[in-house]
């Protein structure tokens, strides 16, 4: 989890030393926030790499907002900056989120000047079509083929970007702490506050934005006709005046990572119903990673990242369908409502495929992508 405990810091500080001892200088990592499902990331790359966050703020593009302090070597910075801190010949190389206008082509530029290997970190796999994005797409292109190497978010941005001329490319599987997803959790607590339905299909997210899909997933629930006490569909993330009251819809609004894993523990299924939108296509849905863990089965659309990327396998571990199909999404939560052994069956799937989706296989696509660049490779 995200905070951390006495003598870590002091812990920290011996990790970069030792980094410090084998590499010389640290990677100059540049990106907007740091969500509370990203520290334990981080501090593990902090660990086997040793980096120094460049943090700018700005949009957020997680339902929590960024931790005061991601536990590894920071910095609050301007966009801007970005240019001079990767120009500075502190830094062995850069790496950039796909995150920020002005970032990315700023940290690109200076890390040419350095004369230090830049590495593109990006979980977009399909083009948003903002006239921002539209306006972008030379120069998002252009660093897509002049990095010297790729991070992706999996197989499905890894494709994307190979489309662009993208070379070096690496897969750094999205991850989340599996063992805190994975611990004890209260269902029966859940489950009670949801009115012990005989049947609980959860959604975990926002209200907001359209992308996410909400409304297609009341459209369908309201076609399945299952009400309490047969079903109940759970809005975790959701607060109560954002919808008007629906039968058999219990928006709970946001809770902490441990209720949340106790509806995760409580649910007959996740349900991820995310669409495209002309400024949103969801680039994985971390929430998947976190409901399998507790052995609960998902049914997403193709338009959600984890199971375009490979995840969610239609028939092995959770249910696929056509994004925006309400109909389609119907037919799967009354297939699923109907069969306890496929939810078994799933379910079990499910918790084998997510084991191997941790903060180890993600540093290992960040440290083989560096591996493979020079520290004094010129510009391009």
């Amino acid at each position: 989890m995200g905070g951390l405990r006495p003598g870590d810091r002091r812990r920290l500080r011996g990790d970069a030393a030792r980094v410090s001892g084998r590499a010389d200088k640290p990677v100059l990592f540049v990106t907007n926030h740091v969500p509370p499902d990203r520290v334990g990331a981080f501090r593990a790359l902090h660990a086997a790499e040793g980096i120094e966050l460049a943090l700018f703020g700005g949009r957020l593009h997680h339902a929590t907002a960024g931790v005061e302090d991601p536990g590894v070597p920071f910095r609050r910075i301007r966009q801007r900056e970005a240019h001079a801190l990767a120009a500075s010949g502190r830094h062995r190389a850069v790496i950039a989120s796909s995150a920020g206008r002005i970032a990315v082509p700023a940290t690109f530029a200076g890390a040419r000047r350095a004369r230090i290997p830049f590495v593109y970190w990006t979980g977009i796999w399909g083009q948003i079509r903002t006239p921002a994005h539209l306006a972008a797409i030379p120069l998002t292109r252009a660093v897509e083929r002049r990095a010297d190497a790729v991070v992706t978010y999996g197989p499905h941005v890894s494709a994307h970007v190979a489309g662009h001329g993208a070379r070096n490319v690496f897969v750094a599987p999205q991850a989340v702490d599996n063992a805190f997803w994975a611990a004890s959790a209260d269902p029966a607590g859940a489950r009670a506050r949801a009115g012990d339905p005989r049947f609980l299909a959860l959604y975990a997210g926002r209200a907001t934005p359209a992308g996410k899909g909400l409304d297609v997933l009341l459209e369908a629930w309201r076609r399945t006709g299952l009400a309490a006490p047969e079903g109940t569909l759970v809005l975790a993330g959701v607060e109560p005046d954002e919808l008007p009251p629906t039968p058999g819809v219990l928006a709970v609004g946001r809770l902490d990572a441990a209720q949340l894993r106790n509806f995760y523990a409580a649910a007959d299924v996740l349900v991820v119903p995310s669409i495209p939108t002309g400024d949103f296509l969801e680039p994985w849905a971390l929430v998947v990673n976190e409901a399998m863990n507790q052995l609960t089965p998902i049914i997403a659309t193709d338009a959600v990242g984890a199971a375009a990327g490979g995840l969610v396998r239609d028939g092995r571990n959770g249910l696929v369908v056509p994004a925006g199909d309400a109909a389609a999404l119907a037919s799967a939560i009354e297939r699923l409502h109907a069969r306890a052994d496929l939810r078994a069956r799933l379910a079990r799937e499910g918790a084998d495929d997510v084991a191997t989706y941790d903060y180890s296989a993600w540093v290992q696509g960040f440290s083989q992508a560096l591996a493979t660049v020079s520290a004094d490779r010129g510009a391009c």
